[in-house]
């Protein structure tokens, strides 16, 4: 039996002020192309289809082309979906009756029986090829079993669903959106930092050893878990952030036979993310970086820039000087991102009365020498202040 691995799409994402719609059209194309190549014959993704709960029609239309198209190319292929945490668990599953018609099946909601426990029948789908699929979509806190907390919650979830499918056909396969311990993160990269959370992550020990392979979403890293070279994450298919611009992107390609082997199928992202520079640097230097880039027109497969500045003073005319080197270039500026030198010794503690006795302009130079560690602030700057000050004064 061969799968797919993937997850992660966001569907709908923009990036700054620019959509992505081209770029996910052209990794869906080449997952297509991946699957008859490969004559795959089970799909997995593991959450986080559209970016957003509330996806936008041209997104929606975007799955739903792609789901019948890879269908109906590939009559064998079975897939398997389930929820993450940005999608809306019943509007993802709504249409499941339909798509069942298609060897599809959605896992959103984690639903109860009549005497409350969790309906575990209904996480578990056979699979065509042979054995079974706990398709756990992402928990939200309240859907897993009685525990003392969420981690303990959701693992022992898993290790009821073994429990209820083990004397089933194997083999066995596990589906999940969620932080695993162990797994790494992208560097500096807030968002996936903050979704995360530092207290709920799941124990590889939560998937039986018995379990051929555990497809996970959540991180945008393509990585194995720990030691246990069958718990995977495949990635996101398109860098989300600057902090993941150094990601590989893909899907992973898994072999089912007497044992489990993983293949990574690497997907050439059309759109690259480029930091210029890397480190901060004065805005001399970096418009002479600037100068270096291709020339050309802006299209949808142009790179993203962000630039990094290192400024010591106030710089009123940035964007404009940044802007005015960029005409010319082929890339989409999306972020201007700028660090000065700040000294935090000898700082005191001002009263609100003594505040009122000081020079406004005091003040200023204060706050510009803590920023930006210069001896003095410019006396043009100071001129200028000065002026308001009286103008604010006589008004």
């Amino acid at each position: 039996m061969k799968i797919i691995h993937t997850a992660d799409w966001h569907l709908g994402q923009n990036f700054f002020d620019y959509e992505r719609k081209e770029e996910h059209l052209v990794f869906l194309s080449w997952l297509k192309e991946q699957i008859k190549h490969h004559r795959v014959d089970l799909l997995l993704i593991a959450g986080d289809i559209f970016d957003s709960p509330n996806p936008s029609a041209d997104s929606q239309k975007m799955y739903y082309h792609f789901l019948r198209e890879v269908t109906e190319e590939n009559k064998n292929l079975q897939i398997i979906i389930t929820a993450g945490n940005h999608d809306s668990a019943a509007r993802l599953e709504a249409p499941g009756p339909l798509l069942e018609q298609f060897n599809i099946s959605v896992k959103g909601v984690i639903t109860r029986l009549e005497d409350g426990s969790i309906d575990l029948a209904s996480l578990i789908v056979p699979i065509t090829a042979g054995g079974s699929c706990l398709a756990v979509p992402y928990i939200r806190h309240g859907d897993y079993p009685s525990a003392e907390t969420y981690a303990d919650g959701v693992s022992k979830l898993y290790k009821e669903l073994y429990d209820y499918a083990k004397d089933r056909e194997t083999p066995l396969i596990a589906m999940g959106h969620l932080h695993a311990t162990g797994s790494e993160i992208s560097v500096n990269d807030r968002s996936e930092r903050t979704i995360i959370g530092g207290l709920e992550a799941i124990s590889p020990g939560s998937f039986s050893e018995d379990i051929a392979y555990v497809a996970l979403g959540h991180l945008h890293r393509a990585q194995r878990v720990t030691d246990r070279d069958n718990i995977r994450y495949s990635g996101a298919p398109l860098p989300m952030s600057f902090a993941e611009k150094n990601n590989i992107q893909g899907v992973n390609l898994i072999t089912i036979e007497k044992s489990t082997t993983i293949e990574r199928l690497i997907f050439e992202a059309p759109v690259k993310l480029i930091s210029l520079p890397d480190i901060p640097k004065p805005l001399e230097e970096v418009l002479a970086l600037i100068e270096e880039l291709p020339d050309g027109e802006i299209s949808n497969t142009s790179p993203f820039l962000e630039i990094k500045i290192h400024l010591t003073e106030p710089e009123p005319s940035l964007r404009f000087k940044i802007e005015e080197a960029l005409k010319t270039k082929a890339v989409r500026l999306t972020r201007i991102t700028s660090d000065t030198t700040r000294k935090t010794e000898g700082q005191t503690i001002t009263t609100y009365e003594e505040l009122q006795t000081i020079n406004p302009l005091t003040i200023a130079v204060d706050i510009f020498k803590n920023r930006y560690g210069g001896d003095d602030m410019p006396e043009n700057m100071k001129s200028l202040l000065e002026k308001v000050i009286r103008e604010i004064d006589i008004n």
